[in-house]
């Protein structure tokens, strides 16, 4: 029997992942660009070698959907594996559009990996890490990331590598929290939705690796001006694609449209802000992290927590358990 404990942040596409062109294999229509985020995460540990599997989160015995996903994605890291016994828990809301599953998965591949004694092999673990939750993938690494599309049938090329370190450039994420009610329709369900009956698919899935080149020329440049249109812009397109699914897919609250307004008026005013959103109400801002209290001023009147972030680290095992 072995044990091992991993912790992971949370990642934020700033160039969306909406679609799949393989729900099997979690292999995405279309290239993403994000950046992992410190402060946020779970933490979890995996015993390799009980009699029998059990998921416990955050101190209880898990829903038996998400047990099983958790099962079924150790049984495609070891179809012949033992019994495992599996402890998570998160610091942050599950399932509310804050990239939970993200940093869920990604610990769990890199806790399971070390506990059945394997090497850790980055690409490896990314790839794994995506079966078990697309953006998942991304969570391996620290600062900038990049998911590539890849194009053999297997995925064994669609996984994230790195674009930039987490202390690369000295920006900030202001996540605003306008609810902390896990979302009606889960992005799996919703992305299947959106393929099957956006008339705007299909000009997402080509417009979007554009702004993954122009996304990553930006960090390299660090032109938050540029990064932050592109942003913005593909994050309107995704929702854009939402809402004209048949039936509609529309995550928004009004303290999500009120928070958009505000950073609006913060780039009138001068100050470089920017917005992004994921499947969910919750709207993160993008911003130099000395400017970060400006926005927080601007758009706490309107949501019920604010927490400020900036690039955190990959996903690694936490020797002091």
């Amino acid at each position: 029997m072995q044990t091992a404990t991993a912790i992971a942040h949370p990642n934020i596409a700033l160039v969306k992942y909406w679609g799949k062109r393989s729900v099997a294999l979690n292999l995405p229509a279309v290239p993403s660009l994000s950046i992992t985020l410190d402060s946020f995460r779970t933490r979890t540990q995996v015993v390799w070698g009980v009699d029998a599997d059990a998921v416990h989160v955050d101190g209880s015995p898990a829903p038996a959907a998400f047990a099983k996903r958790v099962t079924d994605f150790l049984d495609l890291m070891s179809p012949n594996r033992p019994g495992c016994m599996v402890l998570t828990e998160n610091n942050f809301p599950s399932g509310a559009g804050l990239a939970s599953s993200a940093s869920g998965f990604a610990a769990l591949a890199v806790a399971a990996n070390r506990a059945a004694g394997r090497h850790d092999d980055r690409t490896a673990l990314s790839i794994m890490a995506r079966r078990g939750s697309g953006s998942a993938c991304r969570s391996l690494f620290g600062g900038f990331s990049e998911w590539k599309l890849g194009s053999r049938p297997d995925g064994s090329d669609s996984h994230a590598v790195p674009v930039a370190s987490p202390n690369y450039w000295a920006v900030a994420m202001v996540v605003a929290v306008v609810t902390e009610r896990a979302k009606a329709v889960g992005s799996t369900e919703g992305m299947e939705r959106s393929r099957t009956t956006s008339p705007f698919y299909p000009s997402w899935v080509e417009t979007t690796p554009g702004d993954v080149e122009k996304a990553r020329e930006a960090v390299y440049e660090r032109d938050l001006e540029a990064l932050g249109q592109v942003m913005e812009r593909s994050t309107l397109k995704m929702h854009g694609v939402m809402m004209s699914s048949d039936p509609p897919l529309l995550y928004w609250l009004p303290g999500t449209l009120a928070v958009l307004h505000e950073v609006g008026d913060l780039r009138r005013q001068g100050i470089g802000a920017w917005a992004t959103m994921d499947a969910g109400p919750q709207v993160k801002v993008l911003c130099m992290h000395q400017d970060a209290e400006r926005v927080v001023e601007a758009i706490k009147p309107h949501v019920r927590r604010i927490h400020v972030l900036r690039p955190g680290p990959g996903a690694f095992i936490d020797d002091e358990e």
